[in-house]
């Protein structure tokens, strides 16, 4: 087991003891770890970064992120869109796109790294959206109910969808860094022999990325749904009980990447955890999931949820070490961080306007859906595993854009935010206070 894992489980360990006291001072469990994992690393911050490198970093991280897209998609309330599918339609097929190719030229200004894909890998690791940082925001009662069901259906769909372009465009970008990277001294045999590897690395990223994504939703919604079938005859029946159930779907997302990532399949394991929750919510829940309001029994999702909260602690952990490190390191630079400000606000916002104009949404909620937007433990994973994919000069800096984003997005959407929605609702109390997802 690499060092760091080992200190980051018992930093878990150690806030767990003392997360309550914290958080009524009001210290939030990601900022407590990022905090534990920036003194954490100090002494060694080389030795961090070279084990985040390692080649047995890269699977705990994958199947981190595989549990945590299952998580978010059974987690959303009511039908396949929670009740609010033409707003979520807007969001995820025309601001999420729109988003996504803003950040990527915002980002060619900004952002020194050797190709395009790189640029598209970094828009990937920016946009998706997750509460964890700033879980106050969906309890706030001034945030309209219905903002609040849409904020909380899109972050669990937009890393989902953005988790195949990303594993294209990491595939690609690494590939192809081998031509602005070669060294001219190197003979021209070794420089051909690397040149036909990129091109083959490259080809076979594109050429499989259609079929990888097409046997991924192929076996999530085929898993996903003979799971949440047999569940729901199993609980009908009493042949099961709940806490039967919880194993059952802890047991599915890993399955699912399991069977995904078999050598003789090769799917996109992330999709397919990602429709495998999809696909076991809506058999889970049955002919009467249309209601906005159904959702499944929270006491059947309660372990998956816990371990993937102690799983997103950790990786937060991880993010205070990558802070420290690249402060050490002087990789930070004021190119990227006007970048990650950017990301935070204008490159969200204005999609997310654009693409509701002519819906119901007021113009004061429009603001509201596009401003709230934190970005977490989804950035973060996407993070890592594109450090540990690309070469090493654009590793570094995807890994610094996404450290900054995040840590801008707890400034922002922790502080920021809630005097935004005292702003824009000034008198209005949204009701009842909903749980967040995996706070």
């Amino acid at each position: 087991m690499p060092q760091i894992v080992l200190i980051g489980l018992v930093a878990v360990l150690l806030w767990a003891l003392v997360s309550r006291r914290f958080a009524r001072w009001g210290v939030a469990g990601p900022v407590g770890l990022l905090l534990l994992g920036a003194i954490a690393v100090l002494p060694a911050t080389d030795a961090f970064l070279a084990t985040l490198d390692a080649s047995t970093t890269e699977p705990i991280v994958e199947v981190i992120l595989a549990l945590l897209l299952f998580v978010d998609a059974t987690e959303v309330r009511g039908s396949i869109f929670g009740g609010v599918g033409r707003v979520i339609l807007r969001l995820i097929l025309v601001a999420l796109p729109l988003s996504l190719v803003l950040a990527v030229i915002a980002a060619s200004f900004l952002v020194d790294v050797t190709n395009v894909f790189v640029l598209i890998a970094i828009a990937c690791v920016v946009m998706p959206t997750d509460f964890a940082p700033a879980a106050q925001l969906l309890r706030s009662r001034r945030l309209p109910a219905k903002a609040r069901q849409i904020l909380n259906v899109e972050s669990g769909y937009n890393d989902g969808l953005v988790s195949p372009l990303f594993t294209i465009a990491v595939a690609i970008g690494a590939a192809l860094a081998v031509f602005e990277t070669s060294n001219p001294s190197v003979a021209e045999e070794s420089l051909l022999d690397d040149f036909g590897d990129a091109f083959e690395k490259a080809g076979h990223a594109v050429g499989h990325a259609v079929p990888a994504t097409l046997y991924a939703i192929l076996i999530g919604a085929a898993l996903g749904a003979l799971t949440g079938w047999v569940a729901r005859i199993a609980r009908d029946r009493d042949l099961a009980g709940t806490d039967g159930i919880r194993i059952v779907m802890l047991a599915v997302p890993l399955i699912a990447y399991a069977i995904a990532t078999l050598p003789a399949i090769d799917a996109n394991g992330f999709v397919t955890a990602f429709v495998a929750g999809v696909a076991y919510r809506l058999a889970r829940l049955g002919r009467g999931a249309s209601g906005e309001a159904r959702a499944i029994p929270h006491e059947e999702l309660l372990l998956a949820e816990e371990v993937s909260s102690f799983t997103a602690m950790f990786v937060w952990f991880i993010l205070g070490g990558v802070a420290t490190a690249s402060i050490v390191a002087g990789l930070i630079t004021w190119q990227i961080a006007l970048f990650a400000l950017l990301a935070l606000t204008l490159l969200r916002i204005v999609p997310v306007w654009l693409s509701l104009l002519g819906s119901r949404i007021s113009g004061r909620d429009r603001l509201t859906i596009g401003a709230v937007g934190p970005r977490g433990t989804a950035s973060i994973v996407f993070g890592l595993l594109a450090y540990n994919r690309l070469s090493e000069g654009d590793a570094n800096a995807v890994l610094v854009v996404m450290l900054i984003t995040v840590m801008g997005s707890v400034v922002l959407h922790g502080f920021a935010a809630p005097f935004l929605l005292r702003r824009l609702y000034p008198h209005e109390d949204a009701g009842v206070e909903a749980q967040p997802r995996r706070a």
